[in-house]
C-alpha cells in the first residue's frame, strides 16, 4: 500500500459554531453541511469534519478531545503580512515568523490557537 495524500481530518471541538466562525472568518475556509446535518470546513482539495465533544459520529478516535490537534496549513499570503493582519484582528501569535521543515522542504511559519486551543501553524514554502 502507498498513501498518496490527505483527504480530510476530524477535529473534536467544544462548539461547532465557534469553530466555524474562527476558521471561516480568520482562515478563509468555507463551511459546508453534509450527510445528516454534519458540518465540515473546506479549503483547497481538503476538508476538516467537525465533531462536537460528547456528540461524536461513529466511528471516532478512541479519546476524542478538543484542543489536542497540532496542524499546519500552507497559505498563499506572506507570513509577515499575515502576522500583521492576524494581530490587527485580535489574534495572538504564539510564535513566528520562524523557519521550520514542511513535508517537501523549508517553510516559514507562524503559530496561533483556535477556539479549542489547538495549535495552528500557518506556513509558506521558501523559494
Amino acid at each position: 500500500m502507498r498513501v498518496s495524500k490527505l483527504d480530510h481530518l476530524v477535529l473534536t471541538v467544544a462548539s461547532i459554531d465557534a469553530t466555524v466562525s474562527f476558521y471561516t472568518r480568520i482562515l478563509g475556509m468555507t463551511a459546508v453541511t453534509f450527510g445528516a446535518r454534519r458540518t465540515a470546513l473546506t479549503f483547497g482539495t481538503s476538508k476538516i469534519n467537525l465533531h462536537e465533544a460528547g456528540r461524536e459520529h461513529e466511528p471516532k478516535a478512541l479519546h476524542p478531545t478538543p484542543g489536542s490537534a497540532d496542524v499546519c496549513f500552507i497559505v498563499d499570503d506572506d507570513i509577515r503580512e499575515l502576522i500583521t493582519e492576524l494581530t490587527d484582528a485580535g489574534i495572538a501569535i504564539e510564535e513566528g515568523p520562524v523557519e521550520r521543515t514542511g513535508a517537501t522542504g523549508p517553510i516559514i511559519s507562524c503559530y496561533l490557537r483556535d477556539p479549542d486551543q489547538n495549535l495552528i501553524e500557518l506556513s509558506n514554502y521558501t523559494p
